[in-house]
C-alpha cells in the first residue's frame, strides 16, 4: 500500500495524454504502470493541440495546398477509480474540434466516444534490484456524439464501437523504470450516409468494415514525488486496409499506420497533495495514410480518498 500511494498521484493524467497521435488513433490509453490505491478518485481534465501539413498518401509523403493546415483542439475529461489496490476502472470523454487553414472544407466539433477501461496489475513481484510488474487492461469506446465519421480527415472519429486488450509490463530499479506494452484492437462495422461506395471493388452496402489494429509501446524515464520526466515511442498498425488513391480523399477503412516518439514531465507541487500537472508532445516520424503530425498537451488532475480515513 506504501508504495501504491507513492507514486498515486503521477497516474491519471499520464493514462489520456496520448489520446490521440493523429486523428486516426482516437483511443491510445492505459500507457501507464501506476495504479490508483483502494477507494481513491482522480478527476482528471487535459487539453491536447494537434497539426500537420504534410501526410501519407500511401507511402507518398505529399502536401495538399486546398486544405493547408489540418488542425485539431482536444478537451478531455474524466475519472479513475480503485476498486482494489490491484484493479482500476476509467471513463474518459472528449470534446474535439478540427479545421483547415485553406479550402472550402469545414471541419467539425462535438463529443466523440465515451472511453471505458478496467486495469488489473496481475503481477508485482521483487525480481533482482527492481520491481517487476504486469498489467492486463480491458477497454472500449462507444460514440456518444453526432459526428460524421466518413468525413475524413475532419472527422472527430471512426463513429464505430470498438474494444481493445492490452498487456503492460514495467520493471523499476529506484527512480529508473522501462516499460513496454502490446495492444489488440477490434473494431466493429461503421454506418456512413451512401448506399455504395468504392474502395478496391465496388461495395452497395452503407456499412464499411473497419481494419483491425494493434499498438505497441516502449518508454523509460524517472520518477520521484515532486517530478516524473518519461520517454514514449508508439507504433499503430492496422491490419488490412488500403491505400488512400492519388489526390482523393481518404476512406474510414484505409490502411492507416503511424510511428510517434514523444515525451512526458509531470510536476506534482507538495504544497496541494493530489495535485499534478502534465505536458508533453509527440511527433510522428513515420507513417502510411495518415497526417504527419505534431501534438502539444497539457493535463491537471487531482487524487483524492473517497472513504473517511479511521482515525
Amino acid at each position: 500500500m506504501k508504495y501504491l500511494l507513492q507514486y498515486t498521484y503521477r497516474y491519471c493524467v499520464g493514462i489520456v495524454a496520448f489520446v490521440t497521435l493523429t486523428q486516426t488513433v482516437c483511443a491510445q490509453t492505459e500507457s501507464d504502470a501506476i495504479m490508483i490505491p483502494k477507494n481513491y478518485l482522480c478527476v482528471a481534465g487535459m487539453y491536447a493541440h494537434n497539426n500537420w501539413d504534410h501526410y501519407w498518401e500511401g507511402t507518398l509523403k505529399r502536401e495538399n495546398l486546398n486544405l493547408g493546415d489540418i488542425s485539431s483542439n482536444i478537451y478531455n475529461v474524466g475519472v479513475v477509480y480503485g476498486l482494489s489496490n490491484r484493479i482500476n476502472i476509467s471513463a474518459f470523454t472528449p470534446y474535439i474540434t478540427t479545421k483547415a487553414s485553406a479550402g472550402t472544407l469545414r471541419g467539425q466539433r462535438g463529443f466523440q466516444d465515451i472511453n471505458l477501461a478496467f486495469k488489473w496489475m496481475a503481477v508485482r513481484e521483487q525480481i533482482g534490484r527492481g520491481l517487476l510488474s504486469f498489467h492486463a487492461i480491458a477497454s472500449g469506446s462507444i460514440p456518444v456524439g453526432n459526428y460524421q465519421g466518413d468525413y475524413l480527415p475532419f472527422a472527430l472519429g471512426s463513429r464505430s464501437k470498438s474494444i481493445a486488450v492490452r498487456g503492460l509490463v514495467n520493471y523499476q530499479i529506484g527512480r529508473f523504470f522501462v516499460a513496454g506494452a502490446g495492444q489488440y484492437i477490434r473494431r466493429d462495422n461503421m454506418t456512413i450516409d451512401r448506399d455504395a461506395y468504392y474502395t478496391t471493388e465496388m461495395h452497395y452496402t452503407n456499412q464499411v468494415a473497419l481494419p483491425n489494429a494493434t499498438n505497441f509501446l516502449v518508454s523509460a524515464g524517472f520518477r520521484s514525488l515532486l517530478l516524473n520526466v518519461e520517454a514514449i515511442a508508439t507504433k499503430y498498425t492496422t491490419l488490412g486496409g488500403f491505400d488512400i488513391t492519388r489526390n482523393n480523399m481518404p476512406f474510414p477503412s484505409n490502411r492507416m499506420n503511424a510511428t510517434a516518439i514523444g515525451g512526458l514531465v509531470k510536476y506534482m507541487p507538495q504544497t496541494i497533495r493530489g495535485l499534478e500537472f502534465t505536458a508533453g508532445s509527440n511527433y510522428v516520424v513515420a507513417g502510411r495514410n495518415v497526417g504527419q503530425n505534431f501534438q502539444i498537451m497539457g493535463g491537471i488532475d487531482y487524487v483524492f480518498s473517497v472513504k473517511k480515513e479511521k482515525k
